[in-house]
């Protein structure tokens, strides 16, 4: 594993780590889309889509699963307070429909996608940092995947 001058080394690997380093590397990496073993590596194939392995450390990303999560967190955070603020505009100024079809409708879109990808990659890197599992699925996995029943998935 190779340190950058401006990236420590992940937390994960580094058990003495503060909570609040975990957090920077966890926003660092997901915000980014790089691998939160190394810092290196790439987390995303594509624009949402999850490579099956980190191409500098070999990362398996099988262990991967935001599943809802990012588009949850994106109408949680970016969508209630536009639709607030587009209803206020309603109430406030009552403009033509027309109005809000070339300003509110665009507003919201790309409000709410532009975020998906750092708030997946935040996940990702989060269940990477905290080893999050699902309790009692430990043995399962390792049967699935091939892998070493008494070490975690995430060191593999």
């Amino acid at each position: 594993m190779t340190e950058h001058p401006d990236m420590s080394p992940p937390p994960a690997a580094t058990p003495a780590a503060s909570d609040g380093d975990k957090f920077r590397w966890i926003l660092r990496c997901g915000w980014k889309g790089l691998c939160p073993r190394c810092g290196e590596g790439r987390m995303f194939a594509s624009w949402l889509k999850v490579t099956d392995r980190c191409d500098a450390c070999g990362l398996d990303y099988r262990f991967a699963a935001p599943d809802d999560g990012p588009a949850f967190f994106s109408l949680c955070i970016v969508a209630f307070p536009l639709a607030f603020f587009i209803v206020w505009i309603q109430v406030a100024f009552d403009p033509a429909w027309w109005v809000h079809l070339f300003t509110s409708v665009p507003v919201m879109l790309i409000g709410t996608l532009l975020p998906l990808r750092p708030i997946k990659g935040w996940l990702v890197a989060s269940q990477y940092v905290n080893r999050a599992q699902e309790h009692g699925t430990g043995a399962l996995w390792s049967q699935l995947h091939g892998t070493e029943p008494g070490r975690s998935d995430f060191d593999q």
